[in-house]
């Protein structure tokens, strides 16, 4: 392999290969949390402003915990450019199935967790009422006994 050779394989326009910022994104992703924690550290001990700017992005606008937004996007993506052909159909047929029942479940399993979630927030909610609601009552009580005895 030639010079030229390796240099016209390592180019690619803008359009092939996403930027240097989305390319550490993407590499972060892939090793989740941890590495981002990491990276934030590093940043605080050798040059705190960008340790400060990792805590903020974190913070802002990335949600660990799971595969949502823009990580579930990227999966589901790489998904379906794996469901190219391999030249049998049988197979091919196979795939894309099993892909599309795949994405089906992955997206029954989030709505069961947003409902669950939602009944969670609902249940505390309703403990904290009921909770306020005992405390109201037992004041309301308790101030008609200092006024009788006033």
């Amino acid at each position: 392999m030639t010079a030229a050779d390796i240099n016209t394989a390592t180019n690619h326009s803008d359009y092939d290969r996403p930027n240097w910022f989305a390319r550490t994104e993407g590499w972060l992703d892939e090793r989740g949390k941890p590495a981002w924690i990491g990276a934030t550290v590093l940043g605080f001990i050798f040059f705190w402003p960008v340790g400060l700017a990792l805590l903020f992005y974190m913070l802002f606008f990335k949600k660990h915990g799971g595969m949502t937004g823009r990580r579930a996007k990227r999966m589901r993506h790489g998904m379906r450019r794996m469901a190219g052909s391999s030249g049998n159909r049988a197979f091919d047929a196979y795939k894309t199935e099993t892909l599309r029942r795949l994405e089906e479940e992955q997206d029954n399993f989030e709505a069961f967790l947003e409902r669950l979630r939602e009944a969670k927030d609902k249940a505390e909610f309703d403990q904290f009422m009921d909770d306020r609601a005992k405390k109201t009552g037992n004041d309301d009580n308790g101030d008609d006994d200092t006024r009788d005895a006033a």
